[in-house]
């Protein structure tokens, strides 16, 4: 091969690097980013979550602690199921515990979250659902079952001084329905019942 048909192929494959690099690097990356912008703003944005101030306080897909600095659960809150990620919602560090259901340390675990869940709640042990003591997969499920956040409307309702009614209906107008209506389960976001929580409180 001689110098000159080398140096073309050289060429040809520089150009096509370069073609690709602004087709595929550039403008298909701004044409996503701008459809989702115009299309999609919320969810672009990481669904971000706003306080009645207007400060984003986290994002609807990503669940939370609603802790003291200590880790003591605050009883004027609404809880999140249980997290494995990290030291618990650690957002770079997304796991289970992959503990297999007859681990010790899970039964312990499960035992002493019940338990503390009953207690706080004031409730028997056996109407604690398995959310309320059980890790997700990922470990920040931000989700947690209609019949865990209406177990807990009590203690919340007590510690803010509120109509335990008013508290329940608050529960149950943030019930989200099955996906397409039959795929999954109701769930509700702790994050956006603590934020509509927050308002009904001032």
């Amino acid at each position: 091969m001689n110098t000159r048909t080398l140096a073309r192929q050289w060429w040809v494959a520089i150009r096509a690097m370069l073609v690709f690099t602004v087709v595929l690097g550039i403008a298909y990356t701004a044409a996503v980013t701008g459809v989702g912008q115009l299309v999609f703003p919320h969810q672009a944005n990481g669904s971000t979550a706003s306080a009645a101030s207007g400060r984003i306080v986290g994002s609807s897909l990503i669940g939370q602690s609603f802790t003291s600095p200590s880790g003591k659960a605050l009883p004027g809150w609404f809880q999140s199921r249980p997290s494995a990620a990290g030291k618990g919602y650690d957002a770079t560090a997304s796991s289970a515990s992959n503990y297999g259901p007859d681990s010790p340390d899970l039964v312990a675990a499960v035992k002493a979250r019940r338990a503390a869940v009953a207690a706080s709640d004031g409730v028997p042990l056996s109407r604690v659902p398995a959310d309320a003591v059980t890790a997700s997969g990922s470990g920040l499920d931000p989700d947690i079952s209609p019949a865990y956040a209406l177990l807990q409307v009590d203690r919340v309702a007590h510690t803010r001084g509120l109509s335990t009614s008013v508290v329940h209906k608050l529960v149950e107008s943030k019930i989200e329905g099955r996906e397409a209506g039959y795929l999954g389960e109701q769930t509700v976001n702790v994050l956006e019942l603590n934020i509509a929580l927050a308002s009904l409180s001032r």
